[in-house]
């Protein structure tokens, strides 16, 4: 028999275990990776069908859109998608092949303001039959666009000075010498004009439809499509009709031509926050020789009131906030609601009534105010206008124009501070309320005057506010 020595080796053995182990990690990374990969698709998958399915959801409700802005072009003031019943209407839309894409739920509103529909809200929510599970909802105003959609709109030739800040579109279809500063697009009807030295110019010089030394230059834009005034005239006899069947009216006062003290007569409007208006008949003015915004118009300024007595207190309609006096009027206050005043006469030839501004108008902080101040003649800040004014409205001076008169300097209506202007100014003729060197060498005037267009009233302005286009147009849009 073999003898083996304590010194000698044994062979060990093959260490399978080991080679299983290896295996076992490395299989269980590999199936990590892969899940992690697998998921990672997966998700990006769900993150691509998501968003293609909010793409296709939000074409599906502009598509609902566009459809019904079709259908009133055809079918004016239905709004119920041809039915007779309330939405919301379910549309099904197909692609070309007659496969269907997705459905759109359709809800139409009409926003009412003495008897008459004044625009249109829609609300559209797209679903994509892709599986996706998605929606998406937007929703618009449909109504003609209005002057509240400017900061100001003129008819004639205007010097913006180097105090002024304008915020909102501006528009003269004169020429304009734009030495404020505009931070929205400045507009001329004229590819060139002759500025005067009514306009700063030392002696008469042909400039091009907007000049100056205002910045933002790259804003100015001219010669621009004009503004027809006469398209965007008031109808004083409808809106009278309107409002004695409807609103307030107030028959006239004042009585007699230009050249008697009883023809600046009228009522004074102060509008309250708990939706009422204080009526005062103001029964005599000053008369103050005055140097007047236009050369053409009297020298002769009545817009301080010297007495007046309490006429009324109305409480303004819901249904119509118009408020039509065949007469010269003065309005201040906090404004409630949305109303217009209507300052005109279509009873007596010759008689054409003025807005005065005596003090500050302001909206009270319900119901979405606003107000659209029109007159036949100017709309005028008073001589005795406080010296820091804000003014939150739309005033149209359909035949005259917008601005505070020069009352000689010193003395107690000269100079003012500050004049803030939150909507729209339109004006016939030319504006101003500030007087070059008026003060001994100072400006008489406002020294100040900034002007803002203001948003929600160009989407949403007081009932018979003048439009600029015969279109129907989305005059705003927003998702949900």
């Amino acid at each position: 028999m073999k003898k083996y020595s304590r010194t000698t080796a044994y062979p060990k053995p093959v260490a399978r275990g080991f080679l299983m182990l290896l295996a076992l990690v490395f299989g269980s990374i590999f199936v990590t990776v892969l899940a992690a990969l697998s998921s990672f698709s997966i998700t990006q998958n769900h993150v691509q069908t998501n968003a293609t399915g909010k793409s296709r959801a939000l074409a599906l409700a502009e598509a609902g859109l566009e459809y019904y802005r079709w259908f009133l072009a055809h079918n004016p003031g239905n709004l119920t998608n041809g039915t007779g019943q309330p939405g919301p209407y379910v549309l099904t839309q197909t692609d070309p092949e007659g496969g269907t894409i997705g459905t759109v739920s359709l809800n139409v509103s009409g926003n009412m303001s003495c008897g008459q529909v004044t625009s249109i809200d829609l609300t559209a929510t797209g679903y994509p039959s892709d599986g996706s599970n998605t929606s998406r909802t937007v929703a618009t105003r449909y109504a003609q666009p209005t002057v509240a959609t400017y900061s100001y709109i003129l008819n004639d030739s205007v010097w913006a000075g180097s105090d002024r800040i304008i915020n909102g579109p501006y528009h003269s279809n004169g020429g304009i010498r734009m030495d404020g500063t505009a931070n929205a697009p400045v507009t001329s009807s004229l590819s060139s004009w002759l500025c005067t030295d009514a306009f700063g110019c030392s002696t008469d010089q042909t400039k091009t439809g907007v000049f100056g030394a205002g910045p933002n230059s790259t804003l100015w834009s001219y010669p621009s499509p004009q503004v027809d005034f006469n398209g965007i005239a008031a109808n004083f006899t409808a809106l009278k009709t309107k409002a004695q069947a409807s609103g307030i009216y107030l028959a006239r006062y004042s009585s007699g031509s230009s050249s008697n003290a009883s023809y600046w007569r009228g009522y004074h409007l102060i509008f309250n926050a708990d939706g009422t208006v204080t009526v005062k008949k103001v029964s005599n003015t000053q008369s103050l020789t005055v140097q007047p915004i236009n050369t053409a118009d009297g020298t002769t300024d009545h817009t301080v009131i010297s007495s007046e007595s309490t006429f009324a207190t109305y409480t303004i309609p819901s249904s119509c906030g118009l408020i039509f006096v065949e007469d010269n009027v003065w309005v201040e206050g906090v404004i409630p609601a949305k109303v217009t005043v209507v300052s005109a006469n279509v009873t007596t030839t010759g008689v054409a009534p003025n807005i005065m501004l005596p003090d500050n108008i302001t909206y009270s902080g319900s119901s979405n105010p606003g107000l659209t101040a029109i007159a036949e003649n100017d709309v005028l800040v008073t001589g005795d206008s406080p010296s820091t004014m804000a003014l939150s409205g739309i005033f149209i001076a359909q035949n005259g124009a917008f601005g505070r008169n020069y009352y000689g300097c010193p003395s107690s209506y000269e100079p003012r501070n500050t004049l803030t202007i939150h909507g729209t100014t339109v004006s016939n003729k030319r504006t101003g309320t500030k007087w070059m060197n008026g003060c001994s060498g100072g400006d008489a005037g406002y020294q100040l005057r900034t002007d803002a267009f203001d948003r929600n009233l160009a989407t949403d302005p007081p009932p018979f506010t003048p439009t600029i286009s015969t279109d129907y147009q989305f005059v705003d849009w927003h998702e949900q």
